[in-house]
């Protein structure tokens, strides 16, 4: 059984940060490669960042790359570290797995999501 629960949500101010976690419960996690996405009211579930197995390859969409850093900790976790977050960065916050890939129909495990709001 793989399960998968995010956390770390909020709301946040334009130029602000947060992170937020992954807590992935998966026997191989160190073999694992996973995956952010998000998803804003009325629009398509959108890749944000994956990590390899290992942390030692990290994939980032344009629009958050050099904002945002995907992270592996020493526990079954997974991070992703917001800075200067702006308005359009405002979704529900998925976490993913397994795999690298850009289109999430490729993910079989999901997490329930947490909320991230960015105001002006």
């Amino acid at each position: 059984q793989v399960q998968l629960a995010e956390s770390g949500g909020g709301l946040v101010q334009a130029g602000g940060s947060l992170k937020l976690a992954c807590a992935a419960s998966i026997h191989s996690f160190k073999s694992t490669a996973l995956g952010w996405f998000r998803q804003a009211p009325g629009k398509e579930r959108e890749f944000v960042a994956s990590i390899s197995y290992n942390g030692d390859s990290t994939y980032y969409a344009d629009s958050v790359r050099d904002r945002f850093t995907i992270s592996r900790g020493d526990a079954k976790n997974v991070y992703l570290q917001m800075n200067n977050l702006k308005v359009e960065d405002t979704a529900v916050y998925y976490c993913a797995g397994p795999g690298l890939d850009r289109d999430y129909r490729k993910y079989r495990y999901w997490g329930q999501g947490t909320q991230v709001t960015v105001s002006s």
